[in-house]
């Protein structure tokens, strides 16, 4: 089915518009939360914690099941109404009178944003196959601008009211929903719809069906090990820059910033060309190894020069995830896109769950007095070998993929 050009920017901004409420919270809810609980910084952390992990539990239980929506009852009111529902959240972040409406606020968020599983198979619909790897680099252009923007609409508008940031990203998303209500045709057709079925939607039966592909279960590993990495990295970054190099607020801001925006112009423009030449086996192998090497910068810097080297490295490594999940997208028939698309949302919000409190547990291993090794660039050197699994894990599928 073609799609006309309104579908395509829609789901694109939709994306965007999560992006930017995942990076806006970054430096709001926690003064929000410190406001709401009496300025009581102990019982802050405990609750900053908690948003966090109920976000990404979310996450990973309605991925599936959002998926799987969308196979019986279309792309279109799946997505509509997850936009509209991230709408109503922020407007209940920007009205909440105590740390239990955040929490309510934050339970919905997860499961609005787990409309990626919707939104990646709208775009699996309306693209042929040897297009959606750059079509899914798209994706990860969005989010990187998202996180890039986030932050700083967050930090300059909370700095004028801490709740006007959420009435902002309220605007946006409903007026969001509005323009696709009438530009977002429908991408699967009746014929192509399916049955919703609780036990497929399971996000534990999910992934446990993966046993019968024994690709498409690689490629789910192989995934889980590079958004591990990640989030090994993400709660250690901060921490470690600040203890090796000093680093404060703006210079951890300005990589962060430039992380992001890099990964966005590389899934952008550089993509396509990569994709073209290589395939998408080669340039998700290629992709895991960049990344390996950047952690490893991390690892090991000794200036801060280093670290930029790094997240210039990193932005290359950044092609191997629409490449994995265009292959993914393969593996899975078309009346099955929206439900392939949400396991690996839940997987990336599993890893999401587990992989920065054991980022954070190294790092804290190998800092704290007395410790035996010195070695703050520890979680880094985990997220280098999760990385490396990765591209093994795709190497070991090389003889059984088409070499484009």
């Amino acid at each position: 089915m073609r799609a006309r050009k309104p579908a395509i920017g829609f789901a694109l901004t939709l994306l965007a518009i999560d992006a930017l409420g995942i990076g806006l919270v970054i430096p709001i809810v926690p003064q929000l939360v410190l406001e709401l609980s009496g300025g009581d910084a102990s019982q802050a952390a405990y609750w900053v914690g908690l948003l966090a992990t109920s976000f990404s539990a979310m996450q990973f239980i309605f991925s599936p099941i959002i998926g799987g929506l969308s196979d019986r009852f279309g792309r279109r009111p799946v997505m509509l109404l997850s936009v509209l529902g991230l709408g109503i959240d922020y407007l209940i972040l920007a009205a909440a009178p105590t740390l239990g409406f955040v929490l309510l606020a934050r339970l919905i968020a997860g499961v609005t944003t787990a409309n990626i599983s919707a939104v990646t198979a709208y775009i699996s619909d309306v693209t042929p196959p040897e297009r959606r790897g750059q079509r899914f680099g798209l994706i990860g252009a969005m989010f990187g601008l998202g996180f890039v923007l986030g932050p700083v609409v967050g930090g300059v508008l909370g700095g004028i009211w801490i709740r006007l940031p959420f009435l902002a990203a309220a605007g946006l998303a409903l007026c969001n929903a509005l323009y696709g209500y009438f530009v977002l045709p429908e991408s699967l057709p009746k014929e192509r719809r399916r049955d919703f079925s609780w036990r497929r939607a399971n996000p534990i039966a999910a992934l446990y069906g993966l046993r019968a592909n024994p690709r498409a279960l690689r490629l789910a590993c192989a995934w889980s090990a590079t958004w591990f990495g990640l989030g090994a990295l993400q709660s250690a970054f901060v921490l470690s820059t600040a203890l090796r190099f000093g680093w404060h607020t703006m210079a951890n801001g300005f990589a962060l910033a430039l992380a992001g925006l890099s990964q966005a112009l590389v899934q952008s423009f550089l993509i396509r060309r990569i994709l073209d030449r290589l395939g998408e086996k080669w340039t998700a192998l290629l992709g895991c190894l960049f990344a390996a090497l950047a952690q490893s910068a991390y690892a090991f810097a000794t200036a801060g020069w280093m670290i930029y080297l790094g997240v210039m490295i990193s932005a290359l490594g950044a092609i191997n995830t629409p490449a994995i999940r265009a292959l993914f997208s393969a593996e899975a028939s078309a009346d099955r896109q929206g439900e392939a698309q949400g396991v690996l949302a839940s997987l990336q919000s599993l890893t999401a769950i587990f992989a920065p409190l054991l980022g954070a547990a190294l790092f804290a291993h190998f800092t704290a007095p007395g410790a035996m090794v010195f070695f703050p660039g520890a979680p880094f050197l985990l997220a280098t070998f999760a990385y490396l699994l990765a591209g093994m894990l795709l190497a070991g599928l090389m003889s059984g993929f088409q070499t484009k």
